[in-house]
């Protein structure tokens, strides 16, 4: 009976396992529900200025002793002068190879012997002046910052070996379709004087002196032109007596703000290809004028761009990536800027198949304008959802969000506001966007690829008219190095 019991139980045991584990099993005929997502949840925004007027704004993070530290001034390559196109980029790059009499080498040994990192770089309306450091060595490597924003020396050996780097890249751009297609993008839908459409000439690289990027420096450069963004493990008080000291005595200047010119709408379809024989594959750049960065559309849009080619499960990608076999990868984005910036729909594909990939992109461009199924519309609201909270893992991510807000003036609850105001969103807005922003009769096409094998199919798709260019008429002659 002993026996027969022990048994009997076993067998409940065992029956009782295996329901569970059959309850258990997921039903892969579907995909599985996403959690709801969670409202981004951030430590408070803290907003001072310093006795020379100079705007903080900082981020408490105490769970990591790290500090992130981005000295943003408020000028790029819109403020590059005439003739001088890639001043404000060659300057930036130029702060860190000497500073404070101490030479780039000396620089670069003395920041990697505190395990932090500086780098300066320009962008299109901003440049920002960032150190990553551990807490242990914030107090040096904020000395060596200070140094490098406040008492940059431009050595003309450096600045000899900055303008070769610059030549020899222009040189490889004529054989990198990738590059000639995004260069000769932004030429025909900006023009070539817009400042979103400019690009450095060999004459102009060149040309390029010490004195340009001291008068470069000193005409941008000034405290009521910048804002320090700081997130990290430290407290406001610590970090205002610590930035008084490093920075209190930076001067105010008179900046001129520059107005950048509204570019002007693309008002019916033509096609560019620029070839390059032999290429084993062609590179499509399909776009139009987008919308600025403080349109009431952003949310929209995001949502939209997402469907369409904004994340791998997207219609353009699915299309031509896993359907077709055509490309590694397509996608699309909007650029977002003070003006409206660019719409650009873009992928690198088999040259035998261009004429193929350009009919599955129009097909997408056209099919994302008719109305959504409410579980095309709750998949991207989701995915956007979700993905959110990953642009706030890091300091240096944080930071980088943080610079948006003060660029652009956002308020400070609109991180955590973000989420719900994308679900919030309905069928009706989105499509709106689409059919406001992407006009597929009102687009560039540039295609760069082998001609004698390209041509004769993109003409039969009668696409609208046909324009030829040649890598020098984007790129310009190849550059002469000096020996």
């Amino acid at each position: 009976m002993k026996k027969l019991f022990l048994f009997s139980m076993n067998l409940i045991i065992i029956s009782t396992f295996c329901f569970s584990l059959y309850a258990q099993t997921p039903d892969r005929t579907k995909p599985p529900q996403l959690s709801a997502p969670k409202k981004l949840t951030l430590p408070a925004i803290q907003q001072f200025t310093l006795s020379n007027g100079l705007k903080v704004v900082l981020m408490e993070k105490h769970q990591v002793p790290l500090i992130q530290l981005n000295v943003i001034v408020k000028t790029g390559s819109v403020n590059d002068p005439e003739n001088k196109t890639g001043l404000a980029g060659l300057t930036l790059n130029m702060l860190t190879e000497g500073a404070a009499g101490k030479t780039s080498l000396e620089l670069a040994d003395a920041i990697d012997f505190l395990g932090a990192r500086i780098s300066a770089n320009a962008f299109v309306h901003s440049s920002t002046i960032s150190l990553h450091t551990p807490l242990s060595k914030f107090d040096d490597a904020l000395k060596i910052m200070s140094d490098i924003v406040l008492r940059p020396d431009f050595p003309q050996k450096e600045l000899d070996r900055k303008k070769k780097d610059r030549l020899t890249s222009l040189m490889q751009a004529h054989d990198q379709p990738t590059a000639i297609a995004s260069v000769a993008f932004n030429q025909i839908l900006f023009g070539k004087e817009h400042p979103y459409g400019r690009m450095t000439t060999e004459k102009e690289i060149k040309s390029f002196s010490t004195d340009d990027m001291k008068n470069f420096y000193k005409k941008y450069f000034a405290a009521n032109n910048a804002v320090v963004i700081a997130v990290g493990d430290i407290k406001k008080e610590d970090l205002k007596k610590k930035l008084e000291a490093a920075f209190g005595k930076w001067q105010k200047g008179n900046v001129q703000e520059i107005k950048v010119k509204e570019p002007t709408q693309v008002a019916k379809r033509i096609v560019y290809l620029i070839d390059k024989p032999g290429a084993a594959q062609s590179v499509i750049n399909i776009g139009r004028i987008g919308a600025a960065r403080l349109t009431n559309d952003y949310n929209s849009i995001i949502v939209m761009n997402t469907l369409l080619g904004g994340s791998f499960t997207s219609r353009l990608n699915q299309n031509l990536r896993e359907k077709n076999g055509y490309t590694y990868g397509a996608s699309s984005r909007f650029v977002f800027r003070p003006v409206p910036g660019s719409f650009i729909a873009a992928s690198s594909v088999q040259t035998e198949v261009t004429d193929k990939a350009l009919t599955e992109f129009f097909n997408e461009l056209n099919g994302i304008r008719e109305p959504l199924t409410d579980a095309d519309l709750n998949r991207a609201k989701n995915l956007v959802a979700l993905s959110y909270p990953a642009n706030f893992q890091t300091v240096s991510e944080i930071a980088g969000q943080l610079e948006d807000m003060v660029l652009y003036n956002l308020p400070e609850n609109y991180f955590g506001e973000f989420v719900s105001k994308i679900l919030s969103l309905n069928g009706n807005d989105v499509n709106a966007a689409a059919k406001k922003y992407i006009v597929p009769d009102q687009m560039i096409v540039v295609v760069v690829g082998d001609k004698a094998k390209i041509e004769e199919g993109i003409k039969k798709l009668n696409l609208g008219e046909l324009k030829n260019l040649t890598i020098d008429d984007v790129l310009g002659e190849v550059p002469k190095l000096d020996k």
